[in-house]
């Protein structure tokens, strides 16, 4: 919900979009997946990447590649979570800058949250100011890449209320954790997205299919 409603607002402040996609072994790959088809298509993507990256799954850690390990299902707790994925967004954002230094992109998007978060660490503002300034260093000097944040500072109602205003198809978006057919409702992202829902007035389109 969150990249989808970044690459809506990449379109609407004038921005050619060339959509990426990561499938790293997530228990909802195919889930996943499919929805980025979707929103990539509905959104006129001009060209496309699903890049598969493997190793997260032999790395572990992380109870979204490991199956050894319980998706926690008992509420958002304090502090960096099971579900984190190590220096998952330092990975995706160097990849997505080698494409982005080949097409001679401006901008790189990309639908982070702080506030309203699961307490990811590559999830904060700092880092992701950080990064920006490292890929630029590490690229030719023509390269002049802005990392864009646009929802790093919003709650998830606000991210709800901001969708539906832009007409974000949030039928075709996925938080999930656990499952790819039917949301559990119980896993952290499930919870954060239904408490915005929930906030925001407004019923949540996957919550019943």
């Amino acid at each position: 919900m969150d990249s989808a409603l970044g690459a809506t607002i990449a379109k609407n402040e004038g921005y050619e979009l060339i959509a990426l996609h990561f499938n790293y072994g997530q228990r909802t790959e195919v889930k996943e997946l499919d929805c980025f088809r979707k929103i990539s298509k509905n959104l006129g993507a001009i060209e496309s990447y699903e890049i598969d990256l493997d190793f997260f799954k032999q790395i572990g850690a992380s109870a979204l590649t490991d199956n050894a390990l319980e998706i926690p299902t008992t509420g958002v707790e304090e502090g960096v979570p099971i579900t984190y994925v190590p220096f998952r967004n330092g990975i995706f954002i160097s990849i997505a800058t080698a494409i982005a230094e080949k097409h001679g992109a401006e901008a790189l998007f990309i639908g982070v949250v702080e506030e309203d978060s699961s307490g990811y660490p590559d999830c904060r503002d700092e880092y992701i100011t950080s990064m920006e300034k490292s890929i630029n260093l590490g690229t030719k000097e023509e390269t002049k890449l802005d990392i864009k944040m646009p929802l790093v500072h919003m709650q998830k109602s606000e991210i709800v209320t901001k969708s539906i205003a832009l007409n974000v198809p949030l039928k075709d978006t996925w938080s999930c954790y656990k499952n790819e057919d039917k949301a559990c409702g119980v896993c952290d992202s499930c919870r954060l997205r239904l408490n915005g829902f929930d906030i925001a007035g407004v019923e949540d389109p996957i919550a019943y299919l």
